[in-house]
Formats: structure tokens, C-alpha cells, sequence
């Protein structure tokens, strides 16, 4: 074989060199370009019961995005959406997915908290921050040990809070007489129906059902409320309280108009009338009061321009599903922007850490230190017209959770 000329050595030197300078440059535009743009999972129900609280949380998500240009914190935004399904068994694999194929830089949404309970422990071992968009378990379980929250925030509530902020309304309007407790038999409806009957009891409220506590149906097999309803008015409550969400919520609304409770007042946490059920429940719903941490009539300017905003784009008024989503984005914003280089999981959480007071349609909240969820303001609310519409309109102020 011939060994090349020099001539021809030294252009194969120089022609590999401008390979490689070309090489070289290539990856620093990949590298900047990689810094300019970051994967954000959402993980929420699109199938099963919760399939419209799901969609609603999506939908809120984007409608932050799309009104900042498809950018969080100057960052090109690629979001990757999960189904939670019903519950951990499905949300599990899918929350697997979006952190180790997907590689997300941030993990949000979560309708369920049961699913929270689950997912969060996987998160906080990739130090991936979690911006849970929707009910969370409550810090320290019932006799159990505090969660590590390290890397789990929440723009939304604790699971007890809804009942916690009614309990004390409730017992001044029912004074002595008897509360009917009555939710779905799971973690979230544990958590909802203790903050209300433990705090109720608490004031010196007695609970109407026969054994002095809540009564629980099977979820989500239970579609038939009547027999459990026409039981409940055998105790003469002088009123209900009880907490339902998504297809449950239509159907027991609907049915306990149809039972013996009919004329009984029935309050309840917010969900039981949020959104699209409120349409689906109809006329069935009007006088319910509920309690919840947001409502579209608020006239604050923040919620303005949300309602706005949601109205371009979708029909009938925003929820707190999407409202908390929409407030998970805004986080979102605010700590990526204050991240230097390249987003890491360790350096985002510490960023969300440092947010501060969130601006919010729901009024301006602040993370607990501690607990990583809202401080911030609950209303009482009525279902009456609204123009042409149903509407939870605002009736007032209730409290602030969580108070310390």
C-alpha cells in the first residue's frame, strides 16, 4: 500500500479538524438549545371516574402556557401528559414512564390522593420536584409518621381542608340537631369526610348516623345512592354533609333529590358541584352550599383575566381543578426563571422553594413552610343562577387554612 503525500496528509488533518470544530460546535448548539427548553410531565386522569377533573387540570395547565407564549421562565416548554386512570394502579406505570423514558424535568397534576401517597415517593427518590394540582393526603397520616415532603409541593389543599373550613358554618346553622356524614369509600374520602365529622364533633356537633361516624360507600362501584340516602333519613339529620366528585357526584345529586332526604339542606365539599357536573346535575343542584378554596364570581383581577381567558377558549367557567393546574404552571414559571443553566431536578425544587407570594385568580396565596401547601382563603358557596347559567356563586369569606 502507498503511503499518502504530505500534501494530501495535511488536507486530511485539516479537512478532520473542521470535522471536528464543526462537531464541537454542533454540541454547544445542542447543549444551549437543550438549556432553553425542558420536559414537564402532567400526570392526570383522562379515564375513569375523574375523567372531567382530569381534563380540567389539563386544560388549565395549557391555558397558562398558551398564554405565555408555550414558555415557562424563558424556557420552550415540551409537555408530556400521563392517564392517571382511577387510581395508583394505573397512575404508578404511567408516573414510571414520564420520569425515566421522558426524563421530566418536573412532574404535576395528580387528581387523586391516593395516587399522590404513591407517586411522590418515586419523585422525591429521582429529587424530582412534584407540584401536585389537585387533593394531596394530609402531612402526618393518622397515627403514622410525617411524609417526606422535600420534593412535594401543592398548589391545591389538603384532602381534611374542605370539611375543616365548613364545620364551624355548618354548626351554626343546624345548632343542636343531628349531620348525616355520608363519601366514597377511599383515601380521599376518608380525608374529606375526618376533616369535617373531627372538627364538627369537636364544636360539640353530634353526627346523625347511627354509629357517631361516617358513613361510606363502595367506589366506584356504588351508582345507586338510594338505598343509602332513604337509610340516612331514617336518623332525621337536620342536615347532610358529604363529599362526591366526577360521575359519582351527577349521580348522587341527582338521586338524593329523588329520596327521603329531598328537603334536608345538603352542604358539601366544592367538587360535588365543580364544573361539568354542575351542567350534567342540573336543577338538582340549586341551594346545595358548599365550601372550596375558589369560585368564578371572585373579583379579584387575577381571576378576571383567568375567566377571560378560560372563556376564549372553552365553554362554561373554570374550576378549581383547572385553577390549581393553572396555578402549578404560574410556580412553574416563576422558579424556572430563576434557575441559571441547565434545570436539574435539586435546583428547580430549590427554586419553587423561594417563589413566595403566588398572585392567584383564587386571591394571593403563599407555600406553608412545612407542608408545602397553600396558605390560603376558603369561601362558602351557593348553587343558584348566574345570568343563564347554574353557577357556585360566592356567599363569603369562611376562613384560612392552614392557620399556623
Amino acid at each position: 500500500m502507498t503511503a499518502p503525500s504530505p500534501a494530501r496528509y495535511r488536507r486530511g488533518v485539516a479537512a478532520l479538524a473542521a470535522l471536528t470544530l464543526a462537531a464541537s460546535a454542533t454540541a454547544c448548539t445542542n447543549s444551549t438549545a437543550d438549556q432553553d427548553t425542558v420536559r414537564v410531565g402532567l400526570l392526570v386522569s383522562l379515564s375513569g371516574t375523574y375523567t372531567t377533573v382530569g381534563e380540567d387540570m389539563q386544560r388549565g395547565f395549557k391555558l397558562y402556557l398558551d398564554t405565555h407564549g408555550g414558555q415557562l421562565g424563558g424556557r420552550t416548554v415540551e409537555l408530556v401528559v400521563g392517564d392517571e386512570g382511577d387510581g395508583p394502579a394505573t397512575a404508578v406505570p404511567a408516573a414510571q414512564k414520564l420520569l425515566e423514558r421522558d426524563q421530566v424535568v418536573a412532574l404535576t397534576g395528580l387528581v387523586g390522593g391516593a395516587t399522590v401517597d404513591k407517586v411522590q415517593t418515586l419523585t422525591t427518590d429521582r429529587k424530582i420536584p412534584l407540584i401536585g394540582a389537585n387533593a394531596r393526603p394530609a402531612f402526618a397520616p393518622v397515627g403514622g409518621k410525617p411524609r417526606d415532603l422535600s420534593y412535594t409541593w401543592h398548589t391545591s389543599y389538603n384532602s381534611d381542608e374542605p370539611g375543616i373550613a365548613i364545620a364551624s358554618y355548618i354548626k351554626s346553622q343546624v345548632g343542636d340537631g343531628t349531620v348525616y356524614a355520608i363519601g366514597p369509600d377511599y383515601q380521599g374520602g376518608w380525608d374529606e369526610l375526618r376533616g369535617f365529622t373531627d372538627t364538627f364533633t369537636k364544636l360539640g356537633g353530634k353526627l346523625a348516623n347511627p354509629d357517631g361516624k361516617a358513613t361510606f360507600t363502595p367506589f366506584p362501584a356504588t351508582e345507586n345512592f338510594l338505598p343509602y340516602l332513604n337509610k340516612a333519613a331514617e336518623a332525621k339529620p337536620k342536615a347532610v354533609y358529604t363529599f362526591y366528585a366526577g360521575a359519582a357526584a351527577v349521580g348522587f345529586v341527582k338521586q338524593y333529590r329523588q329520596s327521603d332526604l329531598k328537603d334536608v339542606p345538603l352542604y358539601a365539599a366544592g367538587f360535588l358541584t365543580e364544573g361539568s357536573v354542575l351542567t350534567a346535575q342540573g336543577a338538582a343542584a340549586t341551594g346545595i352550599h358548599n365550601v372550596l378554596n375558589y369560585s368564578p364570581t371572585l373579583g379579584n383581577a387575577a381571576n378576571q383575566d383567568f375567566v377571560a381567558a378560560w372563556s376564549a377558549k372553552h365553554s362554561g367557567q373554570p374550576t378549581t381543578f383547572a385553577m390549581a393546574s393553572y396555578d402549578a404552571a404560574a410556580v412553574l414559571d416563576r422558579a424556572l426563571a430563576a434557575v441559571d443553566g441547565e434545570v436539574t431536578g435539586p435546583k428547580l425544587n430549590e427554586a419553587i422553594g423561594k417563589v413566595g407570594r403566588v398572585v392567584s385568580p383564587r386571591g394571593d396565596w403563599q407555600f406553608h413552610p412545612t407542608e408545602h401547601r397553600p396558605v390560603q382563603r376558603w369561601y362558602l358557596r351557593e348553587v343558584k343562577p348566574d345570568g343563564p347559567v347554574l353557577s357556585n356563586v360566592l356567599v363569603q369569606d369562611l376562613t384560612t387554612l392552614p392557620t399556623t
